[in-house]
């Protein structure tokens, strides 16, 4: 075998001199000389074919029944085995205010990382400006305390969204109850569209944005935005550089429909606060949303039932909620629905736990309990279907993978000193090899994964599979 792979070594290599020859030196001659070196002399090699096929075919039926290999799975990549951080980004004028990164957001070529400052721990939130960064990661001059860009921002930024293709695009939620988009390549004024203060302006932080195929227009998408105020409103782009509402949904109490398995959901006519949201990856009508009284909600955008007091806006809301879950003991802070599986989502919230649940039942499959504080943000992995990574106020990224154990991490990161809280987390979908995360000391962390967080094993959809369908009701 040595000779042998020493022949075919030189042989590589005398191609691939030829091959550069070619490339540097278009001209016919170096075409032909490299067509004429390719000459076979079929009658010889056929004789020779011919004397080994018997053998040949013995060893391979040989090969065949053999069970030496079994269970032996081949991975052609490069192995990297430690999970490394290739960043810590910040802005030192956000950190000298004391400005926590409250949401992050890779764009569209999944080489830009953006994060908003706003304050999530006590102080004056309404007043207090504060600004949206972004680091092109894979620039030459990469100065992770500069950031390419800094908007500053009147109020504080609650959460943060690129648009999923247009690279330069960035929607963010405030403080103030308005959304506003910018536009990264315009240095000088970014900001292309904003609700401004109208009578359909959510009321509370906006603490999420999301970006939605627009049914009518192809290229052309719409801004959805979910606030405390318990609205979750969809706002398409004006000429005028307003986003202008096009449609919304209220979240009221009495409107939830609960199984009698759930313990009272807390009646009145209260408006129910949103705090967070995932849309389904299999249905574009579907999503859940976290709610501040500890629930977790299937909607539908398909709804149409009116929603009480869905009046008053330029445009009538309806009431998108379906069913309720089984709750967690405090506020939910983030929820995330599975890539590879129609009926999983996870959510996580102030008791500490994420729930694994399947939305054809109310009791979640799992209950993790992964941080004595708060959990603020949980996202499954975009590869692995089995992976998940949540955000801790304790300063830990866990990475959980439910092939290795069911019941705790399989590695958890020490983002930042002294227990200062992670509040959000973001996989990246076109280079998944990288996950950001942003803490309470201002700082953003680039972690590497390593490969065996971002290879898919030969039987993990039958895993999955197989949790979707335990029976917890």
């Amino acid at each position: 075998p040595d000779s042998y792979r020493g022949t075919l070594e030189s042989a590589a290599q005398s191609h691939t001199s030829r091959d550069a020859g070619v490339q540097t030196d278009q001209s016919k001659d170096a075409v032909q000389d490299f067509q004429q070196e390719v000459q076979v002399d079929y009658t010889s090699l056929l004789s020779f074919l011919q004397r080994v096929e018997d053998a040949v075919i013995k060893e391979l039926n040989k090969n065949w029944k053999s069970r030496a290999f079994d269970g032996f799975e081949v991975n052609w990549t490069d192995q990297n085995e430690t999970v490394l951080c290739l960043h810590t980004l910040s802005y030192p004028e956000a950190q000298d205010q004391n400005l926590q990164v409250t949401s992050v957001s890779w764009n569209a070529t999944g080489s830009v990382v953006a994060c908003s400052y706003g304050r999530l721990e006590g102080g004056d939130w309404s007043t207090e400006k504060s600004y949206v960064c972004t680091w092109n990661l894979d620039r030459r001059g990469l100065n992770p305390q500069r950031p390419d860009l800094v908007v500053d921002v009147p109020s504080s930024v609650m959460g943060l969204a690129f648009h999923p293709s247009q690279p330069s695009l960035i929607a963010g939620g405030l403080f103030s109850g308005e959304l506003v988009v910018w536009d990264t390549s315009r240095t000088e004024d970014p900001v292309i569209w904003r609700t401004g203060l109208t009578g359909d302006t959510h009321t509370d932080p906006v603490y999420q944005v999301t970006w939605l195929p627009d049914a009518k227009h192809r290229n052309r998408s719409r801004l959805l935005s979910a606030s405390t105020d318990g609205k979750i409103l969809v706002w398409r782009e004006e000429q005028d550089g307003r986003l202008a509402l096009a449609e919304g949904f209220a979240m009221v109490a009495q409107q939830i429909p609960r199984s009698t398995r759930l313990k009272k959901f807390p009646c009145g006519e209260a408006a129910v606060g949103v705090t967070s949201l995932s849309f389904s990856h299999f249905d574009p009508r579907v999503f859940v949303v976290g709610v501040e009284g500890g629930y977790s909600l299937k909607c539908s955008t398909a709804a149409a039932t009116p929603a009480l007091h869905g009046a008053g806006g330029s445009v009538p809301l309806r009431a998108p909620a379906e069913l309720a879950f089984s709750p967690h003991t405090g506020p939910v802070y983030s929820v995330s629905c599975s890539p590879f599986h129609r009926n999983l989502f996870l959510s996580c919230g102030t008791d500490g736990q994420v729930h694994l649940h399947s939305m054809l039942q109310t009791q979640p499959i799992v209950s993790l309990q992964l941080s004595k504080k708060y959990l603020f943000c949980v996202r499954w992995s975009p590869v692995r279907p089995l992976v998940f990574a949540a955000a801790s106020g304790e300063g830990d990224v866990h990475l959980f993978d439910f092939e290795k154990s069911s019941h705790k991490p399989a590695l958890s990161l020490k983002q930042a000193a002294g227990e200062r809280p992670v509040y959000c987390l973001e996989f990246n979908v076109k280079q998944s090899r990288l996950l950001a995360a942003g803490d309470a000391t201002g700082a953003v962390r680039v972690w590497q994964l390593s490969s065996d967080f971002t290879e898919q094993g030969p039987r993990e959809m039958s895993r999955l599979e197989q949790l979707a369908s335990e029976v917890t009701d």
